[in-house]
């Protein structure tokens, strides 16, 4: 029994919150209104009946008042014509028409004072009518400019559902942004360091062989050059002017030929002579005087 009283509240709370989410405050307002006047409506019914009621009551009296006097009358009559039976029996029918009388009279009090009652009523329940429909009135503009305003304040703090959807529809456009603007930056990283190939350069592998024996005989080139400046004269202790192929001091030795000085031309793997490439400009050249 205990899990069939747990099964039942479980299933009142359930239709509670489903019926609290789809109810309307302004629909249950505009709905006690018109209980409200129907129940005005039957009052007022009732008063309509009771007035009825009394005034059918009311028509009786005037009908036995006038069967009463009219037997009046007749008594009357019977008494100028020496007729006392006929005296007797229209004052004694006269007798009968006066206890109804008095029993119309009773009932007739009692309607008016329910109807009395009904019109107090009815005038206390209209009162109550029209000031419930000020208040509903009220309370649906309150409710309105309520809901207006949490439909505004959720739509500026972004928490309504349908900007929740755009806020997140930004976010995930900016995740992918950032991660297409993150992964352009490390192929540009890779293609600077050369651990991915240009596939808009040269793929003659050929050429590639070509470019790089000409760089190697550069080097060899500079090199040379280098070690030329830098050696000293044949015999003598002193080290060599900064130019090459500059005269030697007067009373020295002359220098020995070097062969250091002379262009040195490299040979690739295949064998095949490379002339030397040209001295760099001196736009771009490291060592200035190499050029001069």
């Amino acid at each position: 029994m205990s899990v069939m009283k747990r099964l039942s509240g479980i299933v009142q709370a359930k239709a509670n919150k489903v019926l609290d989410k789809a109810e309307d405050p302004r629909e249950t307002l505009d709905l006690s209104y018109e209980k409200q006047l129907e129940q005005l409506q039957q009052v007022r019914k009732g008063v309509a009946d009771v007035a009825t009621a009394r005034k059918r009551i009311e028509l009786q009296a005037q009908q036995l008042q006038s069967s009463a006097t009219k037997l009046q009358e007749q008594a009357r009559q019977a008494i100028a014509q020496n007729r006392e039976d006929l005296a007797r029996e229209a004052l004694g029918r006269r007798a009968g028409i006066a206890g109804q009388l008095e029993g119309l009279k009773t009932q007739h009090e009692q309607l008016v004072s329910q109807e009395e009652r009904l019109v107090a009523t009815t005038q206390q329940l209209q009162t109550r009518v029209e000031a419930f429909r000020t208040q509903k009135e009220t309370l649906k503009a309150s409710y309105t400019a309520a809901q207006a305003q949490t439909k505004i304040g959720e739509a500026v703090s972004g928490i309504s559902e349908s900007m929740s959807d755009t806020g997140l529809a930004m976010e995930r456009a900016q995740e992918k942004i950032a991660n297409m603007q993150a992964r352009a930056g490390a192929v540009d990283e890779l293609l600077a360091s050369g651990a991915l190939n240009d596939i808009t350069g040269s793929t003659d592998p050929l050429q590639a062989e070509l470019d790089k024996g000409s760089r190697s005989s550069q080097v060899e080139l500079e090199l040379a050059q280098l070690k030329a400046q830098s050696a000293p004269a044949v015999g003598s202790g002193a080290p060599a002017t900064g130019a090459l192929g500059a005269a030697p001091a007067a009373g020295a030795a002359p220098a020995a030929e070097t062969t250091d000085a002379e262009t040195v031309e490299e040979e690739p793997a295949d064998g095949e002579p490379v002339a030397p490439a040209p001295p760099p400009a001196d736009l771009f050249s490291l060592d200035p005087g190499a050029a001069s």
